[in-house]
């Protein structure tokens, strides 16, 4: 058995609920937002993971407050329940003085009145529920020997608490006691204008990032977060973890486009989106990267798992596509696979690969997809720069995005396919 199969990330994924007060940078989130979506979809139901909580990462611990956002109630720029949405931010110093990384947290989305009142009473739909402080690992350190390139930056983490990847409309709000709050576009315009009365508006480098629908949520908005900065800035963005397929399950059913419609139809979604796209295709359609990434004008770079968990587990095979669940233990483990198994998943790399083809012939693009049993990468110190990290040509993925952003060299490294890469940090819900 491969020596990189139990190398869970520390904390515990499934145990979000002992750990989310007490460690924010670790996976815990990132689950919440599977627990969250796999709730409306009637997906995962008892997957764990077994914990670990040391870590050979050298991390510095500081604890970076929240900060609600001082127009909400001005803007009417409301959470899902009602309450102030907000961010957590530390300064910039020295060279990085002038320079900004903004990255959205994930966090899946709500389709249904009943999924979006359920997500209002978590930290994912109300910052009553958030921590009042959290800490920064990952693209968010100040520590340079976990973040080289961009540990001196003005760093901002997002805080998502509106279901629809900051794009939802009030004029679709139901007027039937449900209370509901559809602001995610007004949430997301209130916070930038608060970050440029702060500095954000003499930015002479910046850099947007999500990770999962924190992903999606900067690709639909990159182009317009280029459009309030400085004429002369170096604006660019990454997205991690949110370029989602509209790919058939196994049963042959479009799951995630038929979710993606109810996201949309609901929320109001297709305001923000991309009006080439949606001039031409089914506004729900526009929600999809592979739909709209060829109009995005700023430079992007995409960190994507070849066989990232939350799609295989979510797109292509959901529970209701496998009633027998003879794939519960693949899905648990990308090593307890079959060949048969495995020849789906390699088909599913196949997909991303063609979509991506177009993309990857852009000169600007940067794009770093690796062959992981994985979902976010960017945010941990494990994934994103250290000892261990997972490797292309030798480059970590904080490496390759440096080169990129500060156009040090091209970055558009390709992994090969399952399980040639040792330095993948492969998850296993087996444990535990």
């Amino acid at each position: 058995m491969p020596a990189n199969q139990h190398r869970p990330p520390r904390g515990g994924i499934f145990s979000w609920w002992r750990q989310w007060s007490k460690k924010e940078c670790t996976i815990a989130a990132v689950t919440f937002a599977v627990l969250l979506l796999t709730f409306t979809l009637s997906i995962i139901s008892d997957s764990r993971t077994n914990a670990n909580t040391n870590t050979n990462t050298d991390t510095i611990s500081e604890w970076v407050p929240f900060t609600p956002l001082s127009k909400a109630q001005q803007n009417a720029a409301f959470c899902l329940d009602g309450s102030a949405p907000g961010y957590h931010m530390q300064r910039g110093f020295g060279s990085g003085s002038d320079s900004w990384l903004l990255h959205i947290e994930g966090g899946g989305w709500c389709n249904t009145i009943s999924s979006c009142s359920s997500r209002k009473r978590t930290a994912l739909g109300s910052s009553k529920y958030m921590d009042h402080q959290v800490q920064f690992s990952g693209l968010l350190s100040c520590n340079p020997l976990q973040n080289p390139d961009f540990f001196n930056w003005n760093r901002v983490k997002i805080r998502y608490c509106d279901g629809a990847s900051f794009a939802g409309h009030p004029e679709n709000e139901f007027k039937n006691g449900t209370k509901l709050f559809f602001r995610g576009q007004l949430i997301l315009d209130t916070l930038m204008d608060e970050l440029l009365s702060i500095g954000m508006s003499t930015a002479r480098q910046a850099l947007l990032t999500g990770c999962s629908a924190g992903g999606l949520a900067t690709l639909i908005h990159c182009d317009d977060f280029r459009e309030i900065m400085p004429k002369d800035a170096n604006v660019k963005c990454l997205a991690d973890a949110g370029f989602f397929l509209n790919e058939k399950d196994i049963a042959g059913n479009y799951t995630i486009e038929s979710f993606y419609r109810d996201v949309v139809h609901l929320q109001g979604v297709s305001r923000s989106l991309n009006k080439d796209c949606v001039a031409r295709s089914e506004p729900s359609k526009c929600f999809f990267p592979q739909e709209f990434i060829r109009s995005i004008k700023t430079p992007i770079f995409l960190v994507n798992p070849s066989y990232d968990f939350w799609q295989i587990r979510n797109i292509l095979i959901p529970d209701a596509s496998d009633p027998h669940g003879s794939w519960h233990r693949c899905k648990l483990n990308i090593y307890n696979c079959n060949p048969n198994q495995l020849e789906v998943l390699q088909g599913f790399r196949n997909s991303l690969l063609k979509t991506l083809g177009e993309f990857q012939q852009n000169e600007e693009a940067g794009m770093f997809i690796n062959s992981c049993f994985v979902h976010c990468q960017t945010w941990m110190a494990e994934t994103w720069h250290s000892p261990s990290s997972p490797r292309i040509n030798n480059k970590t993925i904080a490496e390759s995005v440096g080169d990129w952003y500060f156009s040090r060299k091209t970055a558009k490294h390709i992994d090969c396919p399952f399980p040639c890469n040792p330095t993948c940090y492969n998850m296993d819900f087996g444990h535990g």
